[in-house]
């Protein structure tokens, strides 16, 4: 059973950045489109960017322009790259397909304090 294990998490100053990494166990990293998730208390998680190919990249509105996501198939590694962190991106992030193939992992907590 293929699992996720996210890390890179960690609390940052309002302005400041971070890159989060999802690593997947397995060898089927490269046939899937990937994304990068985030869940705060009491809300559903909600997806935050996807790729399919380092062309093909999508944001959701609230993290377009700051946020960079990005892949490596020989690594099987899923990356996020986060700039001018805001207090409203604290959340835990996963990872997973785009189409929630997989068990969650546990996930990285991202803390932004202003």
């Amino acid at each position: 059973q293929e699992r996720f294990v996210e890390s890179g998490g960690g609390l940052v100053h309002s302005g400041g950045s971070l890159t989060l990494s999802c690593v997947l166990s397995g060898n089927t990293f490269n046939q899937y489109s990937m994304a990068w998730y985030r869940q705060t208390p009491g809300k559903q998680r909600e997806l935050v960017a996807s790729i399919i190919s380092a062309s093909a990249t999508d944001y959701e509105r609230f993290v377009r322009g700051r946020f960079t996501i990005s892949r490596d198939d020989a690594e099987s590694t899923l990356y996020l790259q986060m700039n001018n962190l805001e207090p409203e991106d604290t959340a835990v992030y996963y990872c997973n397909t785009l189409s929630e193939l997989y068990a969650w992992g546990q996930g990285t907590q991202v803390t932004v304090f202003s």
